[in-house]
């Protein structure tokens, strides 16, 4: 008897079919790997599973048993529970609050908080997931949002856990954490679905995986079976690089990005201290660090200098030209392209259509602009050569952005900052939550970008892309620039290492 059975699933939107007789079968006290590309249709089945969906045809079975849900609340009463690629968080609401609604401790009629923190804290404790459960969910970094969501399925002592990208957020150390606590869990008893694009993370710890493909379930197999490279061309139908190409750089003289003695003040310790350092034309410098320690306050201060909440001090120039007090768009109308970090708050308008969201930011360009109203046919046509070569799915314009996957959501917002041809990029985390299809055109681009003279600053915490593109790299640790490497001078322990704010020979 299997813990969790898909059988025939079929699952449509509209005309769109996301899942077209998907089978999956997960063992009881296991770790399952689910692979695929953006678009695939693995987040579809996992909403099935998990309720937020039902199914059109096939069946779910939970032990066995055949199970119909009218919403999540029926999978968590079965002991099912999801973590999502994008949070399902209340921002102004305390972490403990976020994680205990719905299942509040009473006690004379009130929520009885101090229970709940004390069983909170063991589990933290017992899993590693420490963080301050008074704090506000818009308070804290992603990494530390995910581990409330992790949190929320222990303390609800779920089952069967469906995870989607656990690992984005976190170092070497931690992820090598997590893992283990996933084995504790399945030693436990308990049953883990990992949804995931590190395919070397799915063969090092997940005992089986499914491959999704255009929708459907093309293979399952034991991962001591397969390799990382097989697993690619199973997800992606062809031969697939997992390892960019990036020759010597040639930087120029030129900065495209200083940044002098740049302080951002928080509440009671300073986000940024006196950070400086400086990108050229011609170069990636990436910035690793776990999140949460300034790279979100530096990005913002780059983009952002007039806006933010505290007055920054120190200098900030952009192809030599002083930016601290202007505004946004003056800074973007220089040349400077963004990814930003959470895309679906900072760089898209989720119920507007994809021409829409192609424009966004480009709108007053002599490209899109004519006698103060847009040129429709130019956009039309340079979003869907833009989608299409960024391989954005479904490429219908009038689709809106929130029908897409998180993936394609990404490959949105790449495809319109690229088209600015831009002179200053600044990438924060640009393939999280992308395939590794995806993974090697973006990277393609930025190396690519590079190679033509552009300026790149490359924020990410997935260690791989930071020790693949960077040509130096700077560590952030608690809000200044600790370290400094160039290519090839550090190996990935060492500086996961740094970005706890270890020595080399820390343990």
């Amino acid at each position: 008897m299997r813990a969790v059975e898909l059988r025939e699933i079929t699952k449509r939107f509209g005309a769109v079919v996301a899942n077209a007789g998907v089978n999956l079968q997960v063992e009881h006290g296991s770790i399952h790997g689910v692979i695929g590309e953006n678009g695939a249709g693995k987040t579809t089945a996992m909403n099935l599973l998990y309720g937020m969906y039902q199914p059109d045809a096939g069946e779910i079975l939970i032990d066995g048993k055949q199970c119909h849900w009218k919403s999540p609340r029926d999978a968590i009463a079965k002991g099912i529970g999801m973590v999502h690629q994008h949070f399902m968080l209340a921002g102004p609401c305390s972490a403990l609050d976020n994680i205990v609604l719905g299942a509040e401790p009473v006690r004379w009629g009130l929520i009885n908080r101090g229970a709940a923190r004390e069983k909170l804290e063991a589990l933290a404790d017992q899993y590693g997931l420490s963080l301050d459960l008074l704090s506000p969910i818009e308070q804290l970094p992603i990494g530390l949002q995910q581990r409330v969501e992790i949190l929320k399925l222990l303390y609800r002592n779920t089952n069967i856990l469906i995870l989607d990208e656990p690992s984005a957020v976190l170092t070497p150390q931690e992820t090598g954490a997590l893992f283990q606590n996933l084995k504790k869990l399945r030693a436990e008893g308990k049953t883990v679905i990992l949804v995931t694009h590190k395919l070397r993370e799915v063969t090092a710890v997940a005992d089986r995986v499914t491959v999704f493909r255009a929708g459907s379930t093309i293979a399952e197999m034991a991962t001591c079976d397969t390799n990382a490279q097989d697993l690619a061309e199973l997800m992606i139908g062809r031969k697939v690089s997992l390892n960019v190409s990036v020759t010597e750089a040639r930087p120029r003289s030129e900065a495209a990005i200083q940044v002098s003695s740049l302080t951002v003040p928080g509440d009671g310790r300073n986000k940024l201290s006196r950070v400086s350092f400086t990108v050229h034309c011609g170069e990636i410098v990436g910035i690793a660090g776990v999140e949460g320690n300034g790279q979100s306050e530096l990005v913002q201060a780059l983009l952002h200098p007039r806006e933010s909440k505290k007055k920054i001090e120190g200098r900030i120039e952009i192809l030599g030209r002083e930016i601290t007090n202007w505004k946004a768009e003056d800074i973007r109308a220089m040349g400077v392209a963004v990814i930003p970090e959470d895309r679906q708050q900072e760089g898209l308008l989720l119920a507007r259509p994809l021409s829409d969201n192609f424009l966004l930011g480009l709108q007053r360009t002599r490209d899109f602009k004519r006698g103060g109203f847009v040129r429709v046919n130019e956009l039309q046509s340079s979003a869907s050569r833009a989608i299409e070569k960024f391989d954005v799915r479904p490429r219908d314009l009038r689709t809106p952005a929130e029908k897409l996957s998180g993936g394609n959501q990404q490959k949105l917002v790449i495809a319109r900052e690229f088209h600015r041809k831009p002179v200053v990029i600044i990438a924060a985390q640009p393939t999280r939550g992308v395939d590794v299809g995806a993974i090697e055109f973006i990277h393609g681009q930025l190396v690519g970008a590079r190679d033509s003279g552009a300026g790149v600053l490359l924020v990410s915490s997935d260690l791989d892309e930071i020790l693949s593109l960077s040509d130096r790299i700077l560590v952030i640790y608690e809000g200044r620039i600790v370290a400094q490497f160039d290519r090839g001078q550090v190996s990935e322990r060492e500086l996961g290492i740094r970005m706890v704010g270890g020595e080399e020979n820390d343990e």
